[in-house]
């Protein structure tokens, strides 16, 4: 397991000291129960400090890059860029779930395609990261891994929001959700959604969850009606 951390530590381009911090930022709760190592020996604690370090290095990144923006809106912008299914991506656009230690039923049950648990590690990694090489460090993970393209992340996250208002702009109906296909057992499932714009399928999205895939659907949507 050490050899594998050791790829994930070249990946985010990051060296640990204390290669017990990784180790654990990785080890979700279900591996600790089953190895006995107890609640201590999981990444819950590292997971709550790097939530609070990520929302201090984003709030003082968008404060900089958006002078003129209130805070209102600096905080929906917040909001889109370090929610759950955000940090999943954005961990997945780097392999974190590979890195995970699981408990065997959780593994076996989808548990590495489960955004919940896979942002949960990536905070968990965050907080590993400030603990181990202080804020410098952990800031220059979350502006590489985490707030890198923004505009498009921001548009994917907030992709059925968008739509909807560019639809009542053009005195549109609201946005109608069509679910298509559902595949997969029960543990890792797959849904395949279209949106509906005044009758019209205008996109078609894919994702582990319905929500997901509209978000996808949503997403095409809105660059057919750009282009």
């Amino acid at each position: 397991m050490e050899r594998d951390l050791k790829k994930l530590e070249e990946i985010i381009g990051y060296t640990f000291e204390n290669k017990r911090l990784l180790s654990q930022a990785m080890t979700h709760s279900s591996y600790a129960n089953e190895k006995k190592l107890g609640k201590a020996g999981c990444n819950e604690r590292l997971e709550f400090l790097g939530d609070a370090v990520l929302e201090l290095i984003s709030s003082d990144f968008l404060f900089a890059a958006y002078p003129k923006v209130p805070e209102g809106e600096l905080t929906k912008k917040r909001a889109s860029l370090v929610c759950e299914p955000s940090l999943a991506y954005c961990a997945r656009e780097f392999g974190l779930p590979e890195y995970l230690l699981l408990g065997k039923g959780e593994d076996m049950t989808g548990g590495r395609n489960r955004d919940s648990i896979v942002s949960d590690a990536t905070e968990a990694l965050l907080g590993a990261i400030y603990l181990d090489g202080g804020f410098a460090s952990a800031k220059e993970f979350v502006l590489k891994f985490i707030l890198n393209d923004i505009e498009h992340k921001q548009l994917f996250y907030d992709s059925k929001t968008i739509l909807q208002e560019i639809v009542q702009e053009n005195g549109g109906q609201p946005v109608e959700y069509q679910l298509i296909k559902e595949e997969g057992p029960d543990h890792n499932k797959s849904f395949t959604v279209s949106a509906v714009v005044n009758g019209t399928v205008m996109g078609r999205g894919k994702g582990h969850t319905k929500k997901a895939a509209e978000q996808a659907a949503a997403y095409e949507a809105i660059r057919r009606i750009k282009q």
